[in-house]
């Protein structure tokens, strides 16, 4: 008898143990449930939208790189013609307006033409090479468009110059972003709203904002890039933000 009544309250035990496991099964499955419809209530209520804005801007720096190049028998001569190269191409500069200060010489490379035969080298010399860039920067950036398009009446003369073309650049590029994002937030706003109008809600405040890089692009270009472009090759430009906004929805 002893033993019965025993076994009888063990086995009341177990089933107190199950049934609460059982219940604190339940009620942590129906937490997590609330919790979940209400993340995903709130992920439901909100919009994300992009502004933009855009606006004309003009170059008023420029960096113009160019190259003499010249080829003799040997590397003295070649050196020598390099120079000759150099001095014509400042004076072209020059006589153009630009002034001497802003004209910046690098040093003097050489290098040998050797002989190949069948890809293998014969240990003869054809040739030597010299070279020598010159650097022009300037703020008068069509002066300097003027003269880049105008050195083949250097070239006819007889020296060598590679011309790699100027580079011009918006030196006041970083005024010009808050004000763009100014406007790229209200574009955002303007989209959200005609956005939630169209479905019987209304905007609510902002949740959270992300801006784009800046694209500089040449004026009526539609390239972008994720990192941000920066096109050098124009004097007039266009200066494009954007920004993401989350809103609430009402």
């Amino acid at each position: 008898m002893n033993e019965t009544v025993k076994t009888n309250r063990i086995s009341a035990k177990v089933y107190g143990l199950i049934i609460s496991a059982l219940i604190l099964a339940f009620g942590t499955g129906y937490g997590l449930s609330l919790v979940g419809q209400g993340l995903a209530a709130r992920a439901g209520n909100s919009v994300t939208v992009t502004g933009q804005a855009r606006t004309n801007a003009t170059a008023d720096n420029s960096v113009w790189t160019l190259n003499a190049q010249e080829s003799s028998a040997n590397a003295a001569s070649a050196v020598s013609k390099v120079g000759k190269s150099v001095d014509a191409l400042t004076k072209y500069l020059v006589a153009g307006g630009i002034p001497a200060s802003g004209i910046q010489t690098g040093g003097v490379n050489t290098n040998a033409v050797n002989e190949y035969i069948n890809g293998n080298p014969t240990g003869r010399v054809l040739s030597y090479q010299a070279s020598q860039s010159v650097t022009v920067r300037s703020k008068d950036v069509n002066r300097v468009y003027s003269l880049s398009n105008g050195i083949g009446t250097l070239l006819q003369t007889g020296v060598n110059i590679n011309n790699y073309g100027p580079q011009f650049y918006v030196s006041n590029l970083a005024a010009l972003r808050p004000a763009l994002l100014a406007q790229a937030m209200v574009d955002a706003k303007a989209r959200g709203i005609s956005m939630t109008k169209a479905v019987g809600s209304s905007l609510g405040s902002v949740i959270a904002v992300s801006s784009g890089p800046v694209q500089v692009t040449s004026p009526d270009s539609v390239d972008t890039s994720g990192g941000g472009m920066y096109d050098t090759t124009t004097i007039p430009k266009t200066v494009t933000v954007t920004v993401s906004v989350s809103f609430k929805v009402n």
